[in-house]
């Protein structure tokens, strides 16, 4: 007579991974925010939208806010830089929180190891966007606000990692044909071969970030995921993506691009240089035509009340497929590029670094549909460079040479540091439209060479020439976290401001 028919029992819960399993699907539906039933697409939008994808060179915002005084021209917004904070610390991190408690009184670690996985994938976009965060001393009673500086935090996303994948591997050796948490994982099905191939590409990932602040942590790390005996993602099947076959979904740049007051975000003007320079047979996969049959993009920064007609008719928009385009974590191709970086540098990545930036190619093409033949000529094209932009939206002023001279085709007389442009280009190309890591990629190394902001609305604070670093702590924790907001802007040696370089910005 005392039990609630609405709601579930321990009992119950205890039944079919059920306690862990609804707060393991909530935190994989909070990496990348998505149309869900609880998140919308305008919950993407302020999340990466209208930060990371823009900063990143892959989105250009047209939406007529504000006159375009803007985050696109570097006037923040406050609510729009609010959600990347919150997405992870209000969804993320709790349910993180419950699958711990839970799988420690069921003595399940490898259930733990799978949430701190997809943990430290959704966590690493917060601190990469903010810098120090409070994530070390997360759930330890009055501690819990506290922020740790960027460097402790990746301290720990690697101790987390490391130790995940340790728990893991001799799991899979053990129990082959086993499967965790199948009905409620949205990205592999349970597949645990797969996810300790993620965990050592993000592993991968992650110490590739931090090679200009800690070079030595950087390769440690790094051979860590090639030596492991499941390694790397290598295959385009071991992606990791939001399965439509999981969950019925739609990828949220199509509203904002298609519904959204008829237009809210069209192809970047980098974009427009880099592919149309290449005559990159990834461009209608990618985009759509613009009126005159050609592919158009758009210079961030543009100060405008109103972009009708010209987004419709002279903008290229995002082919989205709304039953098949998914939302990807991580590609085949970023986990090639990664290794040929490595290579690069001399670490032990297990082969040479133009083979890897050549597979890298190859795997972008395979998984955009395309041909293998198709990307070997294109990777072996030693002419094409980025073109010049010419803007087509009906605005003057906007035209500006083409951004860098790189070429495709890999030299091995190039100095080191051109094949490292070479490899963040082409990867930067093969991860789009992931924003936070495009953006994340750019502030690292430089490259690519992206447009600079056309009107710069900062006041001051962020260098046209260098562009947004960061985006400002929001305001919920000024409000509700005061003293420790305080410490983490203590943290940043700067102001709270997009000019400030995050710790492992070092470029």
């Amino acid at each position: 007579m005392n039990t609630n028919p609405n709601q579930a029992t321990e009992a119950m819960m205890a039944t079919d991974n059920l306690k862990t399993g609804a707060f393991f699907s909530q935190m994989e539906r909070n990496v990348v925010l998505f149309k869900d039933g609880t998140n919308l697409s305008s919950d993407y939008q302020v999340s990466q939208g209208l930060t990371s994808d823009v900063y990143s060179g892959f989105v250009a915002p047209t939406g007529t806010w504000y006159g375009g005084v803007h985050n696109g021209s570097y006037y923040f917004i406050l609510p729009w830089i609010e959600r990347t904070f919150t997405s992870g610390f209000a969804s993320v991190m709790p349910a993180w929180q419950a699958i711990k408690t839970a799988s420690d009184e069921q003595g399940l670690p490898q259930v733990t190891a799978l949430a701190t996985i997809v943990k430290v994938e959704g966590m690493h976009r917060v601190t990469d966007a903010y810098g120090p965060i409070p994530y070390n001393n997360y759930g330890s009673g009055t501690l819990q606000n506290a922020y740790s500086a960027q460097q402790d935090v990746y301290t720990k996303f690697f101790t987390e990692l490391d130790s995940a994948i340790n728990v893991l591997t001799p799991f899979a050796q053990g129990n082959p044909n086993a499967t965790l948490l199948a009905s409620y994982d949205l990205i592999y099905g349970g597949n645990v071969v797969s996810w300790i191939k993620f965990a050592n590409t993000l592993r991968l990932r992650l110490a590739m970030r931090i090679v200009y602040a800690n070079a030595a942590l950087a390769q440690a790390e790094a051979e860590k995921s090639i030596a492991n005996p499941y390694g790397v993602i290598t295959s385009v099947n071991d992606r990791a993506q939001i399965q439509h076959a999981a969950i019925t979904y739609f990828h949220p740049l199509y509203e904002i691009a298609y519904t959204f007051n008829a237009g809210e975000a069209r192809m970047s003007a980098s974009m427009d240089a880099y592919m149309n320079g290449y005559t990159d047979p990834r461009l209608p996969v990618y985009f759509t035509k613009a009126s005159d049959g050609k592919y158009h993009g758009v210079r961030q920064g543009i100060i405008t009340t109103t972009w009708t007609p010209y987004t419709a008719a002279t903008i290229s928009s995002f082919n989205i497929n709304t039953s098949t385009t998914p939302i990807v974590w991580m590609t085949a191709a970023e986990s090639y590029f990664l290794r040929a970086e490595g290579a690069l540098r001399g670490w032990n990545m297990g082969g040479l670094a133009q083979d890897f930036y050549n597979q890298g190619i190859a795997a972008s093409f395979v998984e955009n549909g395309l041909q293998a033949t198709d990307a070997a000529t294109y990777a072996a094209n030693n002419t094409a460079v980025p073109a010049a932009f010419t803007d087509n939206s009906g605005q003057s002023g906007n035209n500006i040479a083409a951004p860098s001279t790189i070429k495709i085709a890999w030299s091995t007389t190039d100095p080191m540091e051109t094949n490292l442009e070479r490899i963040i280009t082409q990867k930067w190309l093969a991860i789009y439209p992931d924003g936070p890591e495009g953006w994340a990629e750019f502030r690292r190394t430089g490259y690519p060479k992206l447009f600079p902001v056309v009107v710069n609305n900062s006041n001051g604070t962020i260098n046209t020439a260098k562009e947004v670093r960061r985006i400002p702590f929001p305001q919920s924790e000024y409000n509700n976290n005061a003293v420790g907001v305080k410490s983490g802007v203590g943290l940043l040696g700067g102001s709270d401001g997009g000019g400030t370089t995050v710790w492992w910005d070092k470029r």
